[in-house]
C-alpha cells in the first residue's frame, strides 16, 4: 500500500511537470522566471511550499523534542515577520525586475551598484549558503523512506531517488512546472500535516492527554525557556531576526519576487503566508513534544527522526504513507527551487558574461539544464555525509546568508551608497561568521545572542560609514 500511494504522487507530480514543459516556451524569461505572469494563489502556494522544507517537517519536531514548547511562538513570531519582510523587499525586488528585466539577485545588485565584483561576491555567497539547504531535501527523504518502508529502501537510495525525480520535471519545465508542483504539494503538505497531528493525539488519548502526560514526564519542556534554558529573551530575539534577515535572501526565495504577475500577488502572500504558517507550524511542534510518550531517549540527530517515528507507532501504515507523501511534498518544493534558482544564477551571473557573451537564449536553458544535475548530485553528495543536526545546519547556513541583507536594502532603498562599502559589509560580515562557527572569536562578543546578531551589526555599520564618508566627500 505505502508503494502504490508514493509511486501515484510521483507519478502525478511527473504529469505536471510534463504540463508545464508542454507550455514553456523555451526562452530564460520563461525557464527560469515563468514569464513573470504567476497569479495571486499559485504564488501563496508557491512561496509557502519552498520555504516549508524537510527543516519543516524533521527540524521543528526534533527541535520541539529537544527544546520543548517554547520553540512553537519563537518560530511563529518570526513567520510573521517574515511576510512583512516578503512584501517590503519583495514589492521593490518586483518592480524593478519587471522595468529592467532582471532574472538573477545579481542582476538587480550589479544594477544599482554598478559593480560586477560585487555581483560575483553576492553570488558566491548566496550558493556557499544555499548549498546546505539543498543538501537537507535529500537528507530528509532519505529519512522518511527508510522509515516508511521499514528499510526496505535505505536512506541514500530514498534520497537519490526523490532527487531523480525532481531533477527530472525541473530539467523539462523550469518554473511553470515547479509552480504548477508546488501548489500540489502545499495542498498536500497543509492536509496531511493537520491530519497527522489529530491523529497522533487520538492514539495518545487525545491532545489534553498528551499534552499532560509529557508534562507530567518533563515539566521543564514547557517552561518560556524551554529544557536547558535553550531560550533565553535575547536567543529569542536572535532567533526572530535570523528568519527575518535570511529567508528573503536565499535566491529560491528572492526569485519567486520577479514570478509575480503583480503587486496584488505579493500582498496577498504577504497577508496569508504568517496566518497559515502559524497553524502549520504547531503540528510538528506538538508532535516532537509528544514523543517523549513513546520515545524518551532521543539525542542530536536521532531526534531530528522523532515525525517518522511518530507516525510508524501511532498511526496505521496506510496513513503514514500519505502523510509521508506530505512530506515528501515540502522537500520536494523545497528542492525543485532550490535547483532552479542556483542553475539559473550560475547562467546568468557566471556563464553568459565570463565564457560565452554570445550565448543564445536557446544555449541559456540548456546550460541551466545542465547546472540542475550538476547542483543535485553536490547536494546528493553532502547528504551522503550526514552533518549535524537540522537545527544546527540551518542555523548555520542562515547566519551566512543574512549577512547580505543589509547590501539588499542599501540597493533597493539607499542612496548613494559606495559598492565597496557594500563589498567590505558582506566580507566583514562572513569573516565574523566563520570567526565565531570555528570558535576563532570569543563566543562572548556575541553578548548572549546568536552570531547573526553582532554579524549582521557589523556588516550595516561598515555600510553606514560608507555611505557616510561618500555624502562627507561630495559635500
Amino acid at each position: 500500500m505505502s508503494y502504490l500511494i508514493l509511486s501515484l504522487y510521483l507519478l502525478v507530480t511527473l504529469l505536471l511537470g510534463i504540463i508545464g514543459y508542454r507550455q514553456q516556451k523555451n526562452t530564460p524569461d520563461d525557464y527560469f522566471l515563468a514569464d513573470r505572469n504567476i497569479n495571486p494563489v499559485v504564488l501563496f502556494f508557491t512561496l509557502i511550499a519552498t520555504n516549508l522544507s524537510a527543516f519543516f517537517f524533521l527540524g521543528f519536531a526534533g527541535a520541539s523534542y529537544r527544546i520543548g514548547l517554547s520553540y512553537y511562538p519563537m518560530m511563529s513570531f518570526g513567520t510573521a515577520i517574515i511576510g512583512l519582510s516578503f512584501y517590503f523587499i519583495g514589492y521593490k525586488t518586483w518592480l524593478l525586475g519587471k522595468q529592467k528585466g532582471f532574472i538573477t539577485p545579481g542582476e538587480l545588485i550589479e544594477d544599482r551598484f554598478q559593480s560586477k565584483s560585487l555581483k560575483l561576491l553576492v553570488l558566491a555567497v548566496m550558493v556557499i549558503f544555499t548549498i546546505p539547504y539543498l543538501a537537507l531535501q535529500p537528507i530528509g527523504a532519505g529519512y522518511l523512506l527508510e522509515g516508511l518502508t521499514n528499510g526496505q529502501i535505505p536512506y541514500f537510495l530514498g534520497a537519490a531517488l526523490l532527487t531523480f525525480v525532481i531533477v527530472l520535471y525541473v530539467f523539462l519545465g523550469g518554473m511553470r512546472s515547479v509552480a504548477l508542483t508546488d501548489v500540489l504539494q502545499g495542498i498536500l503538505m497543509f492536509v496531511f500535516m493537520l491530519a497527522a497531528v489529530v491523529v497522533i493525539a487520538r492514539s495518545l488519548g487525545g491532545f489534553e492527554q498528551a499534552t499532560q502526560t509529557v508534562y507530567d514526564l518533563k515539566p521543564e519542556l514547557f517552561s518560556r525557556q524551554g529544557a536547558d534554558n535553550s531560550f533565553t529573551p535575547r536567543t529569542w530575539f536572535s532567533f526572530l531576526l535570523l528568519w527575518v534577515l535570511s529567508v528573503p535572501m536565499f535566491p529560491q526565495m528572492f526569485m519567486r519576487f520577479y514570478t509575480a504577475k503583480n503587486a496584488i500577488s505579493l500582498k496577498l502572500s504577504a497577508i496569508l503566508y504568517p496566518l497559515v504558517t502559524a497553524i502549520l507550524i504547531l503540528c510538528p511542534v506538538l508532535i516532537g513534544l509528544w514523543g517523549h510518550i513513546g520515545f524518551s531517549t532521543l539525542s542530536g540527530q536521532e531526534a531530528d527522526r522523532i515525525f517518522p517515528l511518530m507516525l510508524s507507532e501511532y498511526t496505521p501504515p496506510w496513513f503514514a504513507a500519505f502523510v509521508i507523501v506530505g512530506a515528501l511534498a515540502a522537500f520536494m518544493s523545497t528542492l525543485d527551487s532550490v535547483l532552479l534558482a542556483l542553475s539559473s544564477m550560475l547562467t546568468r551571473d557566471l556563464y553568459i558574461p565570463y565564457f560565452r557573451p554570445q550565448a543564445s537564449l536557446q544555449e541559456q536553458t540548456l546550460i541551466g539544464k545542465v547546472l540542475i544535475i550538476l547542483l543535485a548530485v553536490i547536494g546528493l553528495i553532502v547528504a551522503a555525509n550526514k552533518p549535524d543536526t537540522i537545527l544546527a545546519i540551518v542555523k548555520d547556513a542562515f547566519t551566512g546568508l543574512a549577512v547580505l541583507f543589509p547590501t539588499v536594502i542599501a540597493a533597493l532603498y539607499g542612496k548613494n551608497v559606495p559598492p565597496i562599502a557594500c563589498i567590505l559589509s558582506i566580507c566583514a560580515g562572513e569573516v565574523a561568521a566563520f570567526g565565531f562557527q570555528f570558535n576563532l572569536i570569543s563566543k562572548e562578543l556575541t553578548f548572549g545572542f546568536l552570531p547573526v546578531v553582532p554579524v549582521v551589526a557589523l556588516s550595516s555599520f561598515v555600510i553606514l560609514v560608507g555611505a557616510a564618508s561618500s555624502k562627507l566627500k561630495r559635500v
